[in-house]
Formats: C-alpha cells, sequence, structure tokens
C-alpha cells in the first residue's frame, strides 16, 4: 500500500491549521470519553450462600455437562475423589491403582436450587444399577457415588435412594454408594468443560458409548430431568 509523505518543512498556511484542528479534535474526544466513559457489561452478583455438592457418574464429562443445564449451578469441576492417592492424575486414576472416582464437584446457589434436587436430578442421569462402571467405562473409576459434605447431605441423599427403591421403574436393585466426601482433586484442565471445547468429539463419545439409549432405557421421559 503506498503511504502519502510528509516532508519536514512542508507544512504551511492550510497544513499547519488542519494539523491544530486534528489536535484539538482528539483533545475534545478524549475529554468526551472521560465524562462518558463506556458501559461495563454487567456481572451477575455472587451469592451470600454457596453450597457444595459431589457427584460421581462415571465420565466426568457427561456429569459435568448435565449439571451445567440447572438453573441455581454456578459451577462445575471435574476431579477426582474416594482415593488414596495425593494430587492423582488421569493417567494414574485410568489405571484403577488409585481408588479414585472420577467425580463432578457442584458449587450452586442453595436459595435458587435445592440439594434434594439435585440428588433427585443425579439419579435420572445415571445407571445406578451396576457396580464399578457405566455404559461403556468399566472399572472402579467409573463408579457412581454421592459425596456428602456433612450430615444433613448424606441423610438427605440416604433418604432419596430409599425412596428411590420403592418407587424405581426398573426391577435390578440400586447399588450407588452413598458415602461422606474426601479430599477432591480438580482434573486437568484439558478435562474441565470439554463438552464445550470438543462438542464433535463429545457427543460421538457420548453417543457412541450407549449412555443415552440406556437413560431411556432406564427413565424414560425422566431421564435426564
Amino acid at each position: 500500500m503506498n503511504r502519502p509523505r510528509i516532508l519536514a518543512g512542508t507544512w504551511h498556511g492550510r497544513g499547519w491549521v488542519a494539523l491544530m484542528a486534528l489536535v484539538l479534535t482528539g483533545w475534545a474526544v478524549h475529554a468526551l470519553s472521560q465524562a462518558n466513559p463506556p458501559a461495563q457489561a454487567a456481572v451477575a452478583p455472587t451469592p451470600a450462600v454457596t453450597a457444595k455438592a459431589t457427584f460421581a457418574g462415571g465420565c466426568f464429562w457427561c456429569v459435568e455437562s448435565d449439571f451445567d443445564k440447572i438453573p441455581g449451578v454456578l459451577s462445575t469441576t471435574s476431579g477426582y475423589i474416594g482415593g488414596k492417592t495425593v494430587n492423582p492424575t488421569y493417567e494414574q486414576v485410568s489405571s484403577h491403582a488409585t481408588g479414585h472416582a472420577e467425580a463432578v464437584e457442584v458449587v450452586f446457589d442453595p436459595t435458587k436450587v435445592s440439594y434434594e434436587r439435585l440428588v433427585a436430578y443425579f439419579w435420572h442421569t445415571i445407571d445406578p444399577t451396576v457396580k464399578d462402571r457405566q455404559f461403556c467405562d468399566r472399572g472402579s473409576p467409573y463408579r457412581t457415588a454421592i459425596f456428602a459434605h456433612d450430615s444433613q447431605q448424606l441423610k438427605v441423599a440416604q433418604a432419596s435412594r430409599a425412596a428411590l427403591e420403592k418407587s424405581k421403574p426398573f426391577k435390578e436393585p440400586v447399588v450407588t454408594e452413598i458415602v461422606l466426601a474426601t479430599t477432591f482433586y480438580p482434573a486437568e484442565d484439558y478435562h474441565q468443560d470439554y463438552y464445550l471445547k470438543n462438542p464433535v468429539r463429545y457427543k460421538y463419545y457420548r453417543t457412541s458409548c450407549g449412555r443415552e439409549a440406556r437413560l431411556q432405557q432406564l427413565w424414560g421421559e425422566q431421564a435426564g430431568r
């Protein structure tokens, strides 16, 4: 691109006036911007009180995706819980040697969604009839469990399971664990929000693993609700 050249000693008459006009215009624009700063995007205030819930339901990509749909859920984090190794890696957990389960820590606003509601929803996103596996994933890292953060959550979860065992639409027993939470270790960054970062791969995995088909078989219209 050819640019106009400005040579020394050529700013006479109208050129000098034009330069001063540009300078004054710049000052005016700056003054107006200071007097009327651009509007900032609204940021949702953080609730005064939040709570945590932790669920293991097989592949944590899927559990995270499911709980992000719930109004009142503020954040979800994929990670590992229930094992003996400190700061385990995905490779270590996948080897079945650490005792951890893939799980998701849910931070929620209890004024907008109750823990009871989250537990009830959890049942309809998993197959609670199988031990140490979920859909195409097998082994203890893929067991289903509710990790209660206090005695009240433990009581709520146990009551929910008892009610489910009476009303369940399938014949098999419910084998999902309900235990007190131990240390939760966040998974590697590439696992966080995987369904958003890799939507095509995620959808292929979820479908080919048979998750949707089995949930429909177990829960019918209640699947994922």
